[in-house]
């Protein structure tokens, strides 16, 4: 195995992790000497020991001259736990590989530092792209303190996300859509709007097993959610945010007594303003967003310029009908120069079906 290698089996340590390590990143690291394996861990979750503790545990030999491969520059401060770089100079480590370096301003070069100061070789950027795509999410929000938000949808090959009688149920095959679910894991909250609440009366939780439900977030400028929808109902056992431009306390009380939290938020053209939501949940410590609404609410989100990342499911069907529903509605631009534009697209098959995700330049 060469260092890409045993960084790629640190990258997927990490991704272990998903889900349960918000607002820490995902890390995975690897203990290697003499050309083996002696020792890896990953961070497990939020509050619990870090990668390089975790491999340190698992190691049962000697470390001393071992290389550590890990995927995101070693902290160097207390938090939940002790600092990972006192660990590695403790078990005398020669040389430490890293994917990714931190932009936490209380790491940012500091924990390279500390090692080098120590006598240990440090060499970065192994597998870079692979490491800061993994963390895509912790670097956006601890440089904005604002979500990462990703926009998603799945559609025909004529663009169409609903018949014309607004069926959609179902686009894709179970593949695919199973693979949404790991996206709702990866994702702190999933957004929708109210429309899509009143017209399929869906859950919006996670469905796989031992899953973590995302937080439930629903875009209702006037509170038009049903007090008998799902998502209401469930409210007690999975955190739901209503956002709304109305001041009617005493219709706001009656959801607030099935369990939901209630956000004002100013209002932009007749709806929520999504940049002052963003705001509001950045500060609350949702990190992420996975919008998995309609056309309008991705019409808006889109304008607004809050959308990081773009997925589009694509089922080898065609609808057809001039009324059936598009995945970007609103009023659209108004010519080609004023496109929304994506970059770094990436295609790749999910069973019978195609995810094309592309990042908002």
């Amino acid at each position: 195995m060469n260092h890409e290698d045993y960084m790629q089996t640190a990258l997927d340590l990490a991704e272990k992790g998903m889900g349960y390590t918000s607002p820490n990143p995902m890390v995975g690291a690897v203990i290697v000497k003499n050309g083996e394996i002696i020792g890896k861990g990953y961070h497990r979750k939020y509050g619990e020991l870090h990668a390089e503790r975790n491999a340190f545990a698992d190691c049962h030999e000697d470390c001393s001259g071992a290389d550590l491969y890990v995927t995101l520059e070693p902290c160097c401060h207390h938090g939940k736990t002790p600092p990972c770089t006192d660990i590695i100079i403790q078990k005398n480590i020669k040389r430490v590989f890293i994917g990714s370096s931190d932009p936490n301003p209380k790491v940012a070069g500091k924990g390279v530092s500390i090692l080098r100061e120590h006598g240990i070789e440090v060499i970065e950027g192994v597998l870079k792209d692979k490491c800061d795509r993994l963390n895509e999410i912790f670097f956006h929000y601890i440089t904005t303190k604002k979500p990462f938000v990703t926009m998603k949808y799945a559609m025909t090959m004529d663009g169409k996300i609903a018949c014309r009688t607004g069926k959609s149920k179902w686009i894709t095959a179970e593949t695919a859509r199973q693979y949404v679910q790991y996206e709702r894991l990866r994702h702190s909250a999933i957004m929708v709007g109210v429309g899509t609440v009143i017209a399929d009366n869906p859950l919006l939780t996670c469905r796989l097993e031992n899953g973590r439900n995302p937080v439930r977030i629903i875009c209702d400028t006037n509170l038009r959610t049903p007090l008998d929808s799902e998502i209401v109902k469930t409210a007690r056992d999975i955190p739901t945010i209503i956002a709304v431009c109305s001041d009617d306390t005493e219709k706001i009380s009656q959801y607030e007594n099935y369990g939901c939290r209630v956000m004002t938020v100013r209002e932009s053209g007749g709806h929520t303003d999504l940049n002052d939501l963003m705001d509001k949940l950045g500060a609350d410590g949702i990190d992420s967003i996975l919008i998995e609404g309609g056309g309008e609410l991705n019409y808006s989100a889109l304008r607004s310029g809050i959308v990081n990342k773009v997925q589009a499911y694509i089922a080898p069907k065609v609808f057809g009908g001039r009324d059936a529903k598009t995945a970007v509605c609103g009023l659209g631009v108004e010519c080609p120069d004023e496109a929304f534009v994506l970059e770094h697209t990436a295609i790749r098959r999910i069973g019978d079906d195609f995810l094309i995700e592309s990042w908002v330049k």
